[in-house]
Order: structure tokens, then sequence, then C-alpha cells
């Protein structure tokens, strides 16, 4: 299945899929508000407003499976976000990141591009994987790596 088939619900409970992206790199993101990495949601809207211009689209999908850090609803977390972080780049319905409950979404993305020692489970909030113009799941990124750090792979597939 074409990661852009997968079918997602937009934080205001929209279902669609991801086709819209077709042809562009995406930034795809779980999030939490509460999270202490939670302030990389800066870094993140500095690339959507640097590079979206350019095709990138950042995408953020809030889940709360690690520490109870995204407790929130849909429509506080985009509250939250808007307010805390000034986001405006695209947000989705939380959702479970890992595990049997895990969206379709994350279960391609984590079979395409395992982590450290080839393991396949998101083990925190704020893992980054970056998607290429064709779809290809090109490179995960760990919840440490700031968003800034990304920018030379990003600047790659423009």
């Amino acid at each position: 299945m074409s990661i852009y088939e997968i079918e997602v619900t937009d934080i205001r409970g929209n279902t669609t899929n991801l086709s819209a992206y077709r042809g562009k790199p995406m930034l795809i993101v779980n999030t939490a508000t509460l999270c202490g990495f939670a302030p990389q949601f800066n870094g993140l809207q500095q690339l959507h407003e640097r590079y979206a211009g350019e095709g990138l689209a950042v995408l953020g999908f809030p889940s709360n499976q690690f520490a109870n850090q995204e407790p929130a609803d849909n429509e506080e977390i985009l509250q939250a976000c808007e307010l805390n972080h000034g986001v405006t780049f695209p947000l989705f319905a939380k959702i479970d990141v890992k595990g049997r409950d895990a969206h379709p979404l994350f279960k391609h993305l984590t079979k395409e591009a395992p982590g450290f020692l080839g393991t396949k489970r998101i083990k925190w909030n704020f893992t980054k994987f970056l998607i290429d113009r064709s779809g290809r799941v090109v490179r995960r990124f760990s919840p440490t790596v700031v968003p800034e750090r990304i920018e030379p792979w990003i600047r790659k597939l423009l």
C-alpha cells in the first residue's frame, strides 16, 4: 500500500488520505503538547514557514501513549498548539503510534524506517519521519533530534 492511500482523520474530524501531499516531501511527527520536547513545535513551525512554499508538508499526529502527555481532546490540542506554539501546519486526530492498535500510517512508517538496532517501535513523542516526493520514507529521526538539525535533509528533497 502506498503512503498516499492511508486513511487519516484531521484534527477537526474530517477523514481523508495523504494523496493531497503526493509529490511533496513530508515530515511526519508524533506529537504531545505536555511533553518535554513540546518546544520542538516551534522548530517544526519554522520549517513549515520556511519550506511550505517549496512543497514541504509538516504533519503532526498527536498521541497519548507516552506518560499521558497528550490527555486533551482534539479541540484542546489544536488550541494549545495554536496558542502556545503558533502552529499553522496540519494537525491530525489523536492516534496510537505503537502497539496492536497503532494507526496504519505509523505501522507503515516504522516498517519502512526502523529505529536504532532495527526496532520498529516508536519509543517516545516527537519521533520524526522524512518522506520524499515519491512517498518513500527516507529517514527516521529520534525525539532528541531537533527540527533544525533535519533542515539539511529537507533541503536535499526540495
